[in-house]
């Protein structure tokens, strides 16, 4: 499903980018090779993740940590600033966006520290310590700004704290403070409360605050049931903002309509499938917690973007998994890939060797059922013929 995915981005990137990357620069490839290259590299990453023991980053939880941390503070002092952002390292053509790969070092450390103890009962459990790491990442993304990956860091550790057994209660209140948290970032950003204000009404600017809810709406209206055509789409050409990017499932909507619509969120629907039943399967509490986070983190984005896209909820500004363009994004998905590949894999070698193990035992075991008298039976041919021979009898007895 993820292979499938990936080469399905690729198309949707050249056709997003092909023709306003001829108008600009008169290169129809640049992006295709740059999301190439990016697939390319991730895809390498996940090969190896699949044949290294998951159990590794379970020991090197802390460092990924702290490294993560460290960068996510570096970019906002070091950063240049794109679009009034400073989430990115630019190093000559690439650009790395710290906050992707904190992404899954949250994920692990935090799967790591569930794994070794019960599942918090109090709000005080809670905040020592995976609330307040969870907290003092999301608080320095935020400050990027980037309220989006936020959003989807807090439903990864949502998911992650579902399967370690947090009550219900708990889950509640946490997650009313998380809500409380996310409203009042939004409300001291002038820019997030137009964005708020556009989704609730977007055609009363719609040449303003609303246009680009307007152009997804437009674009997703004018597929119909089996769409314009594969690269015939016209609102990615100048009226689409970030039509490669967060709205890349817009030019999905216009050029391959409903049908292709339906297929793209039947793909994340069976990832989800997929992920879940290794997380169910796996035996291991930290494999366990670990698989349900990275399938949460997967199509817990992919379910804000396309409810972005859809008018279902305000712009987040955050990718499309494995089909938007974007490097960082795409790489560090394909890594948290690689890892659930890992635990599926490493789940069949155990469940195998337990299955030969019971298998080799009870084969090995003497089964001799007891007689009325409490002596054990025969349990051989040889042995039925040895014990109905009549005792000699000694002379003179």
């Amino acid at each position: 499903m993820t292979l499938g995915l990936v080469a399905f981005g690729l198309v949707m990137v050249f056709s997003a980018t092909s023709a306003s990357a001829t108008l600009g620069e008169g290169d129809p490839m640049k992006f295709l090779v740059k999301q190439g290259l990016y697939a390319f590299v991730g895809l390498v990453l996940l090969a190896l993740l699949t044949r290294v023991d998951y159990h590794a980053l379970r020991a090197l939880a802390p460092l990924l940590l702290v490294g993560s941390f460290v960068a996510c503070a570096a970019v906002l002092v070091l950063g240049p600033a794109i679009n009034g952002a400073h989430r990115w390292f630019v190093l000559g053509p690439v650009s790395i966006q710290p906050a992707e790969a904190a992404k899954l070092a949250v994920c692990v450390w935090v799967c790591a520290v569930l794994a070794r103890r019960p599942a918090p009962r109090t709000m005080a459990e809670l905040m020592k310590p995976v609330g307040l790491v969870v907290c003092a990442f999301g608080a320095i993304i935020v400050i990027e700004p980037d309220l989006g990956t936020t959003i989807t860091l807090f439903l990864m550790v949502a998911g992650v704290l579902l399967v370690s057994g947090i009550p219900l209660r708990l889950f509640a209140l946490a997650g009313s403070f998380a809500v409380g948290a996310g409203l009042l970032a939004i409300w001291v950003e002038p820019y997030r409360r137009e964005r708020v204000f556009s989704f609730l009404d977007p055609w009363k600017d719609a040449e303003g605050a609303g246009f680009q809810n307007v152009q997804a709406i437009i674009g997703m209206g004018s597929g119909g049931v089996t769409g314009e055509g594969l690269g015939q789409g016209i609102q990615k050409v100048n009226f689409l903002p970030e039509a490669h990017t967060d709205m890349i499932f817009a030019v999905v909507g216009e050029e391959l309509g409903l049908v292709g619509s339906a297929v793209v969120i039947a793909g994340f629907a069976i990832f989800a499938w997929a992920g879940f039943r290794v997380a169910l399967q796996c035996r291991d509490p930290f494999g366990k917690r670990l698989a349900a986070g990275l399938t949460t983190l997967v199509c817990g984005q992919a379910a804000v973007n396309l409810a972005a896209v859809l008018g279902m909820a305000p712009l987040t500004g955050i990718p499309l998994p494995f089909v938007s363009y974007g490097g960082s994004s795409l790489v560090m998905l394909l890594c948290g890939v690689g890892v659930l590949l890992n635990i599926a894999v490493n789940e069949r070698v155990v469940g195998a060797r337990v299955r030969d193990r019971g298998g080799r035992n009870r084969g090995s075991r003497p089964t001799r059922a007891r007689g009325r008298g409490g002596t054990a039976r025969p349990r051989s041919d040889r042995d039925v013929r040895r014990h109905a021979r009549p005792r000699r009898v000694a002379a003179g007895a």
